[in-house]
């Protein structure tokens, strides 16, 4: 077969976000738009697309099946000479990350919208993933970008019929070169990485039970998304849980009306579950399987930003860690200090980076970095290059099977050792852009004038005054690059803080996201409920930002 040389126009707006390009499927569906950013994407391939190996899967939402099949004849024209796809289409993103890295590929491309819906009238997206196997860095997106503005044509082999319906190789001609195509099964490749990370026996011990220990009761709730295989391989068959613990596992194109985002809004269904009783411990993930969410007995609720200090600190339990030692650890910004405290007891570096799971690879590469986290139910470590939700609920099973203690016990002993980080998370979706944005402007103008220094703010009983403020800048310690405007935080004297940002991850519209908190010591009080012992900065950060006033929302599309 011979390529084929099309003619087309760019369109505008094609940059990718923090997580590639995301956008109602109707974008997509536009002619040729899909493949203009396909063909952007080859073009900013390093060192070249020409002779590379890429990895191709996705979460199995609508569209996936066609964006498969544009990347396949696109890159086949473009030279690649082998690429690696997921069985129909299906993996997750930690997948692609592990065989990236398993077979060396150059890169792989990402078919998800991750935690957004799903469908014909909802969310697509496209993502680049590197040779370490981790999300494209602004140098690389940035390069995409470029050529999506001047594009004025792609190459395609529009005779070329692969099927990914069944696994094994299959090989074309392409302007007399090889081009090969290898199916994969979805799952074999992350399950032995799994294998090679925790003691299955210790885990599955934990689940069955023993003669002096009743079976641990986990429900996992896939949410239609693309765990699903993953989950009953693992869970079910490798760890002997009993099959209808587990839930919603059969990856479906609209997620079966399920919006795939693991919280307590969204998997309300996990929580009523959890809440009978029932289990002692539930887990969701969302559309494409890099974020978590982890519940105890009664939806005794782990906040992620708890989660990642957790498990910083029982580290020891995972024979990974054992073997290759605990370097150091990091966070996003906006997400609850409480992992800083385990790196000082510990003597770990600690960083904080912008949101984006990319800005932790680099820290990874060069081996400063062995435990990361996102308040966005991301957790993961340096076994790949993307957060990790299955990966992390292994993690917390072993800890609970080498501790024998339950899930809320664990936390509230963490607490009584390290004090608790109160922590929560307003989110504002789908809100006006220009709004949106003139509010960050006015709040940062507001918070940065030196006047405001010292001024009180009093809610009820509570008096914060105030003592610096900044737009969150990053310099990597690793390449040096900066990244400005992250965040605006405005810190309090007695160490409480908020924090305003605009989401990168929607497709439509603006997600305003306000995140609060406070720290109690040991010794003070550290079981009250999160929303009510920071609900005064809660109310002083809207009235500072005036938030009410520019999106007219009195209440968050979701808390969390």
């Amino acid at each position: 077969m011979e390529p084929v040389l099309v003619q087309t126009k760019p369109y505008e707006g094609q940059k990718p976000g923090t997580s590639g390009l995301r956008k109602a499927v109707k974008v997509f569906q536009q002619p040729n738009y899909t493949e203009n950013f396909v063909q952007a994407v080859l073009g900013a391939v390093q060192p070249s697309a020409t002779g590379s190996t890429l990895v191709v899967g996705g979460d199995g939402r609508f569209f996936c099946a066609e964006a498969v099949d544009v990347i396949i004849k696109i890159a086949a024209a473009n030279g690649v000479k082998k690429l690696i796809v997921g069985h129909k289409g299906i993996l997750s993103t930690p997948a692609v990350s592990c065989i990236i890295r398993k077979y060396k590929a150059t890169g792989g491309i990402v078919l998800t919208a991750s935690h957004n819906p799903g469908g014909p009238d909802n969310d697509f997206g496209i993502k680049y993933n590197t040779a370490n196997g981790g999300p494209a860095p602004e140098s690389v997106t940035d390069a995409i970008y470029e050529i999506t503005k001047t594009i004025s044509s792609y190459s395609i082999v529009p005779d070329l019929k692969c099927s990914i319906d069944y696994c094994g190789l299959q090989y074309f001609q392409v302007s007399g070169k090889e081009f090969e195509i290898e199916v994969i099964d979805s799952v074999v490749d992350y399950l032995q990485l799994m294998k090679s990370i925790f003691d299955f026996d210790v885990i599955r011990k934990l689940i069955k039970g023993s003669n002096d220990k009743a079976p641990f009761n986990i429900l996992i709730d896939s949410m239609n998304g693309v765990t699903g295989p993953y989950v009953k391989k693992i869970f079910i068959e490798e760890l002997c849980a009993p099959t209808n613990n587990a839930i919603n596992v059969i990856p479906l194109t609209d997620f079966g009306g399920i919006h795939p985002d693991p919280n307590l809004t969204y998997a309300s269904g996990l929580v009523k579950s959890l809440q009978e009783g029932e289990y002692d411990l539930g887990a969701a993930f969302d559309g494409d399987g890099d974020r978590n969410m982890i519940l105890g007995k009664k939806a005794f609720f782990i906040n992620p930003s708890d989660s990642l200090a957790v498990l910083a600190n029982n580290l020891e339990c995972i024979p990974y860690f054992k073997v290759n030692g605990i370097r150091g650890f990091a966070r996003s910004m906006p997400t609850g200090a409480a992992v800083d405290r385990v790196a000082a007891k510990l003597g770990k570096e600690i960083f904080e980076v912008p949101t984006g799971w990319k800005f932790f690879g680099n820290l990874m590469d060069a081996g400063r970095l062995s435990l990361c986290g996102e308040e966005s139910f991301g957790t993961g470590s340096d076994h790949i290059r993307e957060k990790d939700g299955i990966w992390a609920v292994l993690a917390w099973l072993s800890v609970l099977a080498n501790t024998g203690e339950s899930v809320e016990t664990i936390l509230t002993n963490h607490w009584k050792t390290f004090g608790r980080n109160y922590f929560t998370r307003y989110d504002y979706e789908n809100c006006d852009s220009e709004p949106s944005n003139q509010l960050m402007s006015d709040l940062e103008k507001k918070v940065t004038d030196p006047a405001i220094k010292g001024q009180k703010f009093i809610y009820g009983s509570k008096v914060y005054i105030f003592k610096q403020a900044d737009n969150f800048e990053y310099c990597d310690p690793i390449d040096k690059s900066v990244t400005k405007k992250q965040g605006i935080r405005v810190l309090f004297e007695d160490g409480s803080r908020f924090v305003f940002r605009l989401s990168g991850t929607g497709s439509s519209g603006a997600t305003i996201r306000l995140y609060a908190e406070s720290y109690e010591p040991p010794t003070s009080n550290i079981l009250e409920d999160a929303q009510v012992a920071l609900n005064p900065l809660v109310q002083i950060a809207l009235e500072i930002s005036k938030l009410v006033q520019f999106t007219g929302r009195t209440s968050p599309t979701v808390i969390t």
